[in-house]
């Protein structure tokens, strides 16, 4: 376990840590929270997680990422194998970001929690991730609290989703 939390690495020491994590056959857990990491810095470790074979546990939160960020850590999802658990709790992803992480999580088989609370999630993120649920049968744990979700229309998918959902929300 690497844990760097509130050191102010910033973008350029993350994208420095991107690069030893592409080889590193140990690290299972990196908490890089409270660090300023931003899109430009989490681009270097989304692109280092879909060669990494190791780590599991990835923790960003309040890291000032948004939706370009979540989007490259979306993508990165679609082929890693070996991530169980991605912190993204109090950054800037909206619904854009939360549509993104919707669609890798089609076709991911390993996450098992996903946190994105506090963050500027509406109604349109919540409900491409409500969809999802009702095909994934990996992720457990989903936090969207202390979001943006108001609309009545997207409680009762999300509602929907739990009836159908195949996993032990």
């Amino acid at each position: 376990m690497l844990k760097l939390s509130r050191n102010g690495i910033g973008a350029a020491g993350a994208a420095g840590l991107a690069e030893a994590l592409k080889s590193n056959p140990t690290l299972t857990v990196l908490d890089l929270s409270y660090n300023g990491i931003v899109d430009a810095g989490e681009a270097g470790l989304a692109e280092a997680l879909k060669s990494n074979t190791t780590l599991t546990v990835l923790k960003l939160s309040s890291g000032g990422i948004g939706d370009a960020g979540a989007a490259g850590l979306a993508e990165a999802l679609k082929s890693n194998t070996t991530l169980t658990l991605l912190k993204l709790s109090r950054n800037g992803i909206g619904d854009a970001g939360a549509a993104g992480l919707a669609e890798a999580l089609k076709s991911n088989t390993t996450l098992t929690v996903l946190d994105l609370s506090g963050n500027g999630i509406g109604d349109a993120g919540a409900a491409g991730l409500a969809e999802v649920l009702e095909s994934n049968t990996t992720l457990t744990v989903l936090d969207l609290s202390y979001n943006r979700i108001v609309g009545a229309g997207v409680e009762a998918g999300l509602a929907e989703a739990l009836k159908v959902a195949h996993n032990s929300f």
